[in-house]
């Protein structure tokens, strides 16, 4: 399998190739207009809004070296992505973890999530952390069954928690 942070590398379905890219590359327009739409759907302005969450890390933090931004790609259209940023010396954040409301329920999440922690841990992070909000139940489900530790206690409710912190080390 040929590495994600030098070319495009092939997924566990030949139909899906994961890209490599930066966060102005018109291929990942999809995805940040459509998390623009989601968490205006489920949040409105709280937080300030869903512009001002996207605008709220300069491009930069998701490039190399410290950061990635990596694409699904199936049939030449984007239909999943997400990306980290460093956050301290050993970890790394995730953020704009997404799938394309028509590709869902196929695995693809899984897909970006295993791909973004293999990078990770390639960049010499020990460490991922991560940040949902309280209106996601579906990423809590994610994060939960890929192993990661919740921050925070499950049985509390969402809401009043606001943002819900997630963190995996990496073996």
């Amino acid at each position: 399998m040929t590495s994600p942070s030098t070319q495009a590398a092939q997924s566990p379905s030949a139909a899906h190739t994961i890209l490599p890219l930066r966060l102005g590359d018109p291929r990942v327009a999809p995805l940040l207009s459509g998390l623009l739409e989601e968490y205006t759907a489920r949040y409105g302005d709280r937080y300030g809004g869903a512009t001002n969450e996207l605008a709220r890390f300069p491009a930069e933090d998701f490039a190399p070296p410290h950061g990635a931004f990596l694409m699904v790609r199936e049939a030449g259209t984007s239909v999943a992505g997400g990306a980290f940023r460093r956050f301290d010396a050993r970890t790394a954040e995730l953020k704009r973890i997404w799938t394309h409301p028509e590709h869902r329920r196929r695995g693809l999440a899984r897909v970006v999530l295993g791909a973004l922690e293999a990078e990770a841990a390639k960049r010499g992070y020990s460490r991922l952390y991560l940040t949902t909000g309280p209106r996601q139940p579906e990423a809590v489900a994610l994060y939960l069954a890929a192993g990661y530790t919740p921050l925070f206690d499950l049985d509390a409710d969402p809401e009043e928690l606001g943002h819900l912190a997630f963190e995996k080390h990496l073996g």
